[in-house]
């Protein structure tokens, strides 16, 4: 099994020499970003990757989480492990520092959280969940709730949790049973919940829950839910610990991969009633938890692309050395192979960074027309980041298996373990047929394609420019090909879904796809732009690499694009023609 290397010098060309780290700089309080300073970050945070966390990958494939006379214990080495990502300040890079942060974009947040998943999967999802608690938190909570534990949860000494899914309810949020009974100035929560990552652990000496229930007079449905803090244990006024409170994990799930990540059964009020406290106003907890799932989703994006990065990395030293007729590299449907998926990584994340750096400008941006501009990006780019990327991190995966043939079966290897862990993600924080009907349903009928014209008009600016160059102009062509179909495709939509929402949800996926495929190709004409301008002394393979894998990505999937478009607009019918009985 191959070791994990960050791939520092494709994070950086794409940080810096596409220009992402520049416009960071240029955001209020970002004035010192810069090269320098992210390559250090970058550096340190992928030697912890690689040193640290890979190595317990394997062993939290093996030996998994158990529950254990109620209490749940985390692979061996998991707990070290996260005491030492506190204690080197890991956690705490993209926050406030009025809270203990240290200030840094959230586009270099997002490249640490590509190297931490690429490493280990499992160990990272209790890292990605606490940052989204601290968006929560930060936006929501009342000025003692931050007192009593923002500080905790940026440094990560204490971890957060998201508590949404009940048994009878799955997606559907309104149908949510879990109670919240008002005392004084708490409430007693009683309820179980499933499908709890890391809802107990080993890892810290607190956790603090964040709890979907229902007030007794709240109405039915989603506008009654409320959002509670509920820790694991009781926090003083002075910051100290005091008592258990009433939960604990009823049972751990075996699952088809993630097995180090232990997901939980939880149950709340088992001796009279967990103590919670409300976050924000009653009956407007889903808002609320919105935001940290859309924080969880961009991050999970981002795992479908480092688990991708890290199968491939797999898979071409495997075929560089295995000897069949020849090191089977030589072979035109393994190159093939490994094209498709270091071309689509490249794209990945090149679109997830820039969605990260959207991230930036909505938060930063003094005028507010701009940050609500920015912010209209980032809610058009999250459910695409999210639901193409780990899409494709399932697909890469089970390619960089292929490329292993029987071996790659076998679970000695590890490449198993790569598809089995990335399958998980296209369900995580809403399942990607959800990301896609968000993405139509919310994000382009709802303002009538405004938030995508936008994007498309900004994409034609850079294709523009990435045309006068003789090396990148076919390139550029093919991916302006593309967005011509993204936008005839968007206008028939806003134009006929919005009063048959049939033909929306029916072509919801397909049209996430050509996004996230369009998205890419962009991406690629700007980078091919890029490399194609270099001196020819200046590290030649690397920009030569360059320009063959967005040429790759022109001849190999920007033509994907084409046959969405029609199955979206033409394909609607099909899906609901047979009766449900003839299945």
């Amino acid at each position: 099994m191959s070791d994990y290397t960050p791939p520092l010098r494709d994070m950086q060309f794409c940080l810096h020499e596409m220009g992402l780290t520049a416009q960071a700089a240029k955001l209020p309080g970002l004035s010192e970003t810069n090269p320098s300073l992210i390559d250090a970050i970058l550096e340190e945070s992928g030697k912890f990757a690689s040193e640290v966390i890979a190595p317990l990958n394997k062993v939290g494939d093996e030996e998994g989480s158990i529950l254990e006379n109620g209490v749940v214990r985390t692979p061996t080495g998991f707990a070290s492990a996260y005491k030492s990502f506190v204690e080197s300040g890991w956690a705490s890079l993209p926050f406030s520092p009025k809270h203990g942060g240290q200030g840094l974009p959230w586009l270099v947040s997002a490249a640490t959280q590509e190297m931490w998943l690429g490493a280990n999967t499992s160990w990272s999802l209790c890292e990605i969940l606490t940052t989204g608690a601290v968006e929560l938190l930060d936006e929501f909570g009342s000025d003692n709730q931050k007192s009593l534990y923002l500080e905790k949860l940026i440094s990560g000494i204490w971890p957060g949790t998201m508590n949404l899914t009940e048994p009878q309810a799955g997606s559907d949020l309104g149908a949510l049973r879990c109670k919240a009974t008002p005392l004084g100035d708490h409430y007693k929560i009683s309820g179980q919940k499933i499908f709890i990552t890391y809802g107990d652990h080993d890892m810290a000496e607190n956790i603090i829950h964040f709890v979907l229930a229902r007030t007794p007079d709240s109405p039915k449905g989603p506008k009654g839910i409320s959002l509670f803090i509920v820790p694991k244990y009781l926090v003083s006024p002075d910051g100290n610990l005091g008592e258990r409170n009433d939960l604990r994990c009823l049972s751990l799930e075996k699952k088809l991969g993630i097995h180090g990540s232990p997901t939980c059964v939880m149950s709340y009020g088992d001796e009279g009633g967990a103590i919670g406290f409300l976050v924000g106003r009653k009956n407007e907890g889903l808002a609320a938890m919105f935001t940290m799932m859309n924080n969880a989703r961009l991050n999970i994006g981002i795992s479908g692309l480092a688990i991708a990065e890290r199968s491939y990395q797999q898979a071409r030293d495997y075929a560089k050395g295995r000897s069949q007729f020849g090191t089977i590299i030589n072979h035109p449907d393994v190159r093939r192979m490994l094209m498709l998926m270091k071309s689509q990584i490249e794209a990945m994340r090149a679109v997830a960074y820039d969605a990260a750096l959207a991230l930036d400008c909505a938060k930063r941006y003094l005028d507010e027309s701009e940050r609500a501009q920015a912010q209209a990006r980032v809610d058009l780019l999250i459910p695409m980041v999210k639901g193409w990327c780990t899409d494709l991190g399932v697909e890469i995966s089970s390619l960089a298996l292929q490329v292993h043939g029987g071996t790659g079966f076998i679970e000695v290897t590890g490449i198993a373990q790569h598809y089995r862990d990335a399958r998980i993600a296209p369900i995580y924080e809403g399942t990607n047929g959800i990301q896609a009907i968000d993405l139509v349903g919310r994000k382009v009928l709802r303002d009538k394609g405004a938030a995508m014209g936008a994007f498309i008009n900004d994409a034609n600016v850079l294709l523009k420019k990435a045309r006068t160059d003789g090396q990148s102009q076919s390139i550029a062509a093919a991916a302006e090909e593309a967005l011509k179909e993204l936008t005839a495709t968007t206008d028939w939509l806003v134009k006929n879904a919005e009063s048959d929402q049939v033909i929306a949800l029916a072509g919801a996926t397909a049209y996430l796809r050509l996004f996230g495929k369009v998205a890419g190709g962009v991406m690629h004409a700007r980078a091919a732009k890029i490399a194609a301008s270099q001196p020819d002394d200046c590290d030649p393979k690397f920009y030569t690499a360059k320009l063959a894998s967005a040429q790759f990505y022109a001849d190999h999937v920007l033509p994907q694009t084409a046959a969405l478009s029609i199955s979206i607009r033409k394909g609607h019918p099909s899906v609901l023609a047979l009766d449900i009985d003839q299945f």
